[in-house]
């Protein structure tokens, strides 16, 4: 019914739905099986075979319905209705009128959805009244348990989609063909069941009409260069944990001097708390602002624009590197959806053995893999790596062990050794043609567990992290920016840098913009840093305004004695928060 919507269909398609429809059939089912083989001659009798069957058609009628509502619904969202998305907050009031026009308008919907109840209740069989079972024995009572206990361990495997070492998720639905498939790959009662435990944490907010809202705050960026787009290869390197606590302080050596070198964003910020958060941040400017990350939330499949997209468009080669295990932080999905051409992770490498015994490949022989791997790909090329040695347990090579200075904290060995891994990784790829046609940017995903200063500590420490662009052929575009910058400004600004003629959907802004402003999330709390302030809102409410260049430990609220600057805050923060929940929740990402 709708066939336009959807790409080139595929047999992989299909057994990706079929994988898909039998985890819900699992999920749902997993009561009735028990009922239906519990030892004992109890199921036998009619009025027990009777309730079960009510209570099993109405249950699976119910969710078959839900599939049945989306063959229209989808064509709105252009994504399966989530538990969210059929409870939020209002839906209540109107449910009662919108049903019955939903009934009348798509009559033939309703025509075989009541079609297929009718047929489905005549096909479940019931016991007839003479049934007789005789008296069951011990062994019988043990061959029905052990019936039981089998059936229900594979209804089990079939629910979690098999035997890997997570279950299925909405999100992987990517691995079934192309992105504008996996709503034909998923099913609504997958995505609700999914989701009714999950909140998302966000709800569409009415500060401001359409029309203050876009004077207040408008997400689309248009690059419109007068120059020729400059060919240039680019490489984003995603430092795990590098926050300011742990670079400049004698355990980034090669990092510090490579600052001196490049455009460095001194007032940078990370978009999010954990690893999950920072690739949407980065890579498709989505902040991070709900207490689920945007990769595993119910919105991992919107569509958006982020710069594999849009520099394939432009003839770019892309890829994206991550030495740990394929799947971990679902990164190889959410590469798939903002669509690189290759993903590299534990199980694309090759190389001497490198496992660290925890999360994957040594950052040093995963580093040297990249590098051997880029110099086979053609010219303009894109690629994202992500490091993964700095992460807890902060494992280092046997042979590096007391090589690198301690430092104050747990991290700082491993935040050594990751910086002599990139080292040696620049020593390589300086003697490669490629090398002085790359724009070189670095990010931390996010700050660590932990600084050993008191700044560390504050609600801005908490999310402060290096960023730097380093383009070896333009030496004047070194130095130090005092700008206010964030990981959802990265996109916009290769972008311009390259003079690429571009439109999108961007949280952030290009490093040559007039504004000065980063926006982050933690726990209940909006974060806003703008030129000298920043505004911490929660609840509704401002609950904190501080100077943050004279206040550097955000010890002195102004909320009360600067009502015109924390008014002016608070209204740029509340148009960000409702054009972000406006534009996940409905899908508009994209222009």
């Amino acid at each position: 019914m709708n066939i336009e919507l959807f790409g080139t269909f595929s047999f992989e398609t299909f057994l990706g739905g079929l994988l898909f429809d039998l985890s819900a059939i699992a999920y749902l089912n997993t009561f009735f099986i028990i009922a239906y083989l519990f030892p004992g001659n109890f199921k036998y009798k009619p009025k027990y075979q009777k309730t079960l069957k009510i209570a099993f058609y109405t249950v699976n009628l119910i969710f078959i319905a839900t599939n049945f509502i989306d063959l229209i619904y989808f064509r709105f969202t252009g994504r399966r209705s989530t538990y969210n998305m059929i409870t939020a907050k209002g839906m209540e009031h109107e449910a009662i009128g919108l049903i019955p026009t939903f009934l009348v308008e798509f009559w033939y919907i309703t025509f075989i959805f009541f079609a297929l109840s009718i047929l489905l209740w005549f096909l479940i069989s019931v016991p007839s009244n003479d049934i007789s079972v005789q008296k069951l024995t011990k062994k019988d009572y043990y061959k029905q348990s052990a019936f039981l206990v089998l059936s229900i361990v594979i209804i089990l495997i079939i629910g979690r989609g098999g035997i890997q070492e997570k279950p299925i998720k909405i999100v992987d639905a990517i691995q079934y063909g192309a992105l504008q498939n996996t709503g034909l790959v998923l099913n609504t009662p997958f995505t609700i069941l999914k989701t009714i435990s999950k909140n998302d944490d966000i709800e569409e907010t009415n500060y401001f009409n359409k029309k203050e809202l876009i004077n207040i705050y408008d997400p689309k960026i248009s690059l419109n260069p007068n120059q020729a787009p400059i060919k240039k290869n680019v490489i984003i390197l995603i430092l795990e944990s590098y926050g300011n606590e742990n670079v400049g302080r004698g355990q980034t050596p090669f990092l510090d001097s490579l600052i001196t070198k490049s455009h460095y964003f001194k007032n940078a910020f990370a978009n999010g708390k954990v690893s999950i958060d920072a690739v949407p941040s980065v890579l498709s400017s989505i902040p991070s602002l709900m207490n689920n990350s945007f990769i595993t939330s119910s919105f991992s499949l919107n569509k958006v624009d982020g710069l594999p997209k849009i520099l394939k468009d432009k003839g770019y080669n892309t890829s994206f590197f991550h030495g740990a295990f394929n799947g971990s932080q679902n990164f190889d999905q959410y590469t798939k959806v903002t669509g690189f051409d290759q993903y590299f992770g534990k199980d694309e490498y090759t190389g001497k053995d490198a496992f660290d015994g925890k999360w994957g490949v040594f950052d040093e022989e995963f580093l040297q893999f990249f590098a051997s791997k880029v110099k086979t790909f053609k010219q303009p090329f894109f690629t994202t790596l992500f490091t993964i040695s700095s992460h807890t347990p902060y494992t280092i090579p046997e042979r590096y062990k007391g090589k690198f200075p301690k430092g104050t904290t747990e991290i700082h060995e491993s935040v050594a050794y990751t910086d002599y891994a990139l080292r040696k990784f620049f020593d390589n790829a300086k003697k490669q043609d490629w090398y002085k046609n790359t724009l070189f940017v670095f990010t931390a995903d996010h700050t660590s567990a932990g600084g050993d200063k008191d700044i560390d500590k504050t609600n801005m420490g908490k999310f402060r992290i290096p960023i730097l662009f380093y383009d070896p052929s333009n030496p004047g575009f070194a130095g130090v920016d005092e700008k206010i910058f964030q990981q959802t400004d990265i996109m916009p600004s290769i972008l311009d840098y390259l003079n690429i003629k571009s439109s999108m959907i961007s949280f952030g802004k290009s490093y040559k913009s007039k504004e000065n402003f980063a926006v982050y999330y933690l726990q209940g709390t909006y974060h806003l840093v703008q030129d000298d302030y920043y505004l911490a809102f929660a609840n509704n409410e401002t609950i904190g305004l501080y100077n943050w260049k004279k206040d550097v430990l955000l010890k002195r609220n102004l909320t009360h004695t600067d009502k015109l600057q924390a008014k002016k805050m608070e209204t740029f923060l509340k148009a960000y928060i409702q054009t972000f929940n406006g534009r996940v929740i409905n899908n508009e990402l994209v222009i």
